[in-house]
């Protein structure tokens, strides 16, 4: 049997705009939001929150005390959902409220954290139209990280990541976006069109469909990983169709769902041995100092480092509380962490047993 494998999960990685901002290098901060016009002015509302934020920040040091965890234990590979354009283009796409975009040298932040595999298929990859797009893919490919979910073609796009795993077998990632997390139906990738691995929603259909790519995809000692961008920002509900669509996507073969768009951390489950995590939160965004859903506390995070078996099924999960600061990941508090474990217990029923430790870290085994 293969040995076992742990991975770390990163929810949305939103490194442009007001990030972008205080990195080594950025792109012009014109904006064509409704209210405020240049991305320097969330820099300055995050420092009106928090403090000053030192410029520019290091590209490793925006992950503070992320970085010295994925270092701790050592995953076989980081998978985060970049919700950022990585170009210099200025064709903002018609018709969205907010636009991001990072300047391409700022890779070597993801580069400084271990990202192997970038999840594209959200509602930001295609902010800055195709050539955005295509420049998105030529910079991640040629610094190294493997990507899933957009791509020149749709055969592209819904292509899996595929990265060898110690021991043998290969680690497998699926990525696909829907219209409930605000990706544009015209986005979906063609047969000789750019664009995202886009399923209309979250049905049977949909469900047989991307299914049928995972079984003829997938070989003995593989592990599978989804990555969905879906549901709305804010709410601790999950909609039924999002439950049946993950419990499918198990029963045809994935060992793991990792669900994002929301800016917190949602509810998650253990199906048949495999881990579903329905939306992991915001990873790291520059919304300090924006106000409203304070109940929701979105500048809490979590690391999630699940430790799968040689059969893809769940030995036990870590999640690391964390809070974002100053454009910043530092550990969060011992009652922050409490404050998230009650929110996972209260709405995660059929969810591993979790339990907080003294380290600070969350853990939990399958019930």
């Amino acid at each position: 049997m293969e040995p076992t494998a742990t991975l770390a999960l990163c929810g949305d990685v939103m490194l442009g705009r007001g990030i972008d901002q205080v990195l080594p290098r950025s792109v012009d901060p014109v904006l064509r939001e409704e209210w405020i016009h240049d991305a320097r002015a969330y820099v300055r509302l995050a420092e009106a929150a928090s403090g000053r934020i030192e410029r520019p920040i290091g590209p490793g040091a925006i992950w503070g005390d992320a970085a010295a965890e994925v270092e701790a234990f050592a995953p076989a590979a980081v998978v985060i959902n970049l919700e950022t354009a990585v170009t210099t283009a200025s064709d903002f796409f018609p018709g969205k409220a907010i636009h991001y975009r990072m300047h391409p040298a700022n890779v070597k932040a993801l580069q400084a954290f271990g990202v192997d595999v970038c999840a594209l298929a959200n509602n930001h990859v295609l902010d800055f139209g195709a050539a955005g797009l295509h420049e998105t893919l030529e910079v991640l490919h040629a610094a190294g990280f493997a990507t899933a979910g957009a791509g020149r073609d749709a055969h592209e796009a819904f292509a899996p990541a595929v990265l060898p795993l110690a021991g043998g077998g290969r680690l497998l990632v699926f990525a696909v976006g829907m219209p409930s997390s605000g990706v544009f139906p015209s986005w979906a990738a063609g047969p000789h069109r750019p664009g995202v691995a886009f399923l209309p929603g979250a049905d049977d259909a949909a469900a047989e469909a991307f299914a049928t790519r995972v079984t003829q995809t997938r070989r003995p000692g593989d592990r599978v990983v989804v990555s969905i961008h879906q549901g709305s920002n804010w709410g601790w509900e999950v909609e039924p169709a999002q439950v049946r669509f993950a419990h499918a996507l198990v029963e045809a073969g994935a060992d793991l769902i990792h669900g994002h768009s929301s800016h917190h951390p949602r509810p998650m489950e253990v199906h048949r041995g495999r881990l579903i995590l329905y939306g992991c939160g915001d990873f790291l965004n520059d919304y300090e100092g924006i106000s409203g859903y304070e109940a929701f506390r979105g500048d809490l995070t979590l690391l999630y480092l699940p430790k799968l078996d040689g059969n893809g099924a769940l030995v036990e999960l870590v999640a690391t509380p964390l809070r974002i600061h100053r454009f910043r990941l530092q550990r969060a508090s011992a009652e922050e962490a409490r404050w998230l474990l009650e929110r996972l217990l209260s709405t995660s029923p059929a969810g591993p047993r979790l339990h907080l430790e003294g380290d600070g870290r969350i853990r939990g085994a399958p019930v």
